[in-house]
């Protein structure tokens, strides 16, 4: 999701310094409300389950995709299933993302450490390669949207700011201990409206817990479709996320989003749009010295799997104290 999510601002961009293009996106039916309000910007369902499934799917996909007469093909993803694309567009000019996989393993494995380039730059170095570069300075975002009375119950109090805290991730290695987290909405809760971001049942049950036993503290997992949740998202003051897709939903909305980063480190690149360095909390790493452990968080080294509570619970309260009093802006 988080991938997806980081192309809209460059989508964004690249509709708005050419509005002649007409731009079809092909990814899953469940992400389509990301894109809603771009410009010349269309959704092309892959049914990645169904029919389109395997490479016989895949194939009248590519038949499907083919009867809209596109130009060129832009793969901002660069996996396998897209790869397999690229083999039936052979009639197409075609250029994919690169990753760049040599440097981010150079940075796992501490042979550099210093910052890559960024997910978002690399979305745009392949247009540039279409021969369209774009300009990611100074980006213009949604407007905030209007809320309905089912998602004004969400926020209790409306004269206070409102927090957005996404404290889930793919990996525990990625995550705030929720001992701490739990500190975080405690305070906030006495002078912000919170709140909180996730799926899953495990989660929903811990969420449905913290907005039990606080004040001001509303979760909105499970009880909101992915639109409504961008709409409330849209509303925020600031979001706090992990390294995850919800804080990568914040940015594209042009959210404030300060971001918790455990065997992860921002050098890799994916660091939420748009937002300063400072926003970015890391871990110590003079206590965790072979931060960042992998890309993805999903490998770390024993010990290592509750690295990112080295960051304390007062330097998380202060940062948001100086967002949200407006003393930063983006």
């Amino acid at each position: 999701m988080g991938d997806v999510a980081m192309t809209v601002p460059v989508l964004r961009a690249l509709t708005e310094q050419y509005p002649e293009l007409k731009i079809t996106i092909v990814t899953r039916a469940f992400f389509k409300p990301f894109f809603k309000d771009l410009n010349n910007v269309e959704v092309y369902a892959a049914d990645l389950k169904g029919k389109h499934k395997n490479i016989i799917g895949l194939y009248k996909l590519s038949k499907e995709l083919k009867s809209l007469n596109f130009d060129s093909v832009a793969d901002l993803h660069n996996v396998l299933r897209s790869k397999i694309l690229k083999f039936f567009f052979t009639e197409k000019t075609v250029v994919q993302i690169n990753k760049g996989r040599a440097e981010k393993k150079a940075l796992i494995t501490g042979k550099i450490f210093e910052q890559l380039k960024t997910t978002h730059q690399r979305y745009a170095d392949v247009f540039k390669k279409l021969g369209y570069p774009i300009k990611l300075s100074n980006p213009s975002f949604p407007k905030k949207a209007d809320l309905t009375s089912k998602l004004k119950a969400f926020i209790s109090n409306s004269e206070n700011k409102t927090i957005g805290i996404a404290p889930f991730a793919a990996h525990k290695s990625k995550m705030y201990p929720l001992t701490q987290m739990k500190d975080v909405i405690k305070q906030l809760s006495k002078e912000y409206n919170i709140i909180l971001f996730g799926g899953g049942k495990e989660e929903v049950k811990i969420l449905n817990q913290f907005e039990t036993d606080y004040e001001h503290v509303h979760s909105v997992a499970g009880k909101l479709n992915l639109g409504e949740e961008l709409a409330l998202i849209s509303n925020l003051d600031v979001m706090i996320s992990m390294d995850s897709g919800n804080g990568h939903l914040a940015a594209m909305l042009g959210i404030k989003v300060i971001t918790i980063w455990g065997v992860t480190h921002p050098y890799a690149g994916f660091v939420p749009f748009n937002q300063p360095q400072d926003y970015t909390l890391v871990a110590d790493r003079k206590q965790y010295p072979l931060i960042p452990t992998s890309v993805y968080g999903n490998k770390f080294p024993e010990g290592y799997e509750n690295a990112a509570g080295s960051i304390s619970v007062e330097r998380i309260l202060s940062k948001i104290d100086s967002l949200v009093s407006d003393k930063e802006e983006i």
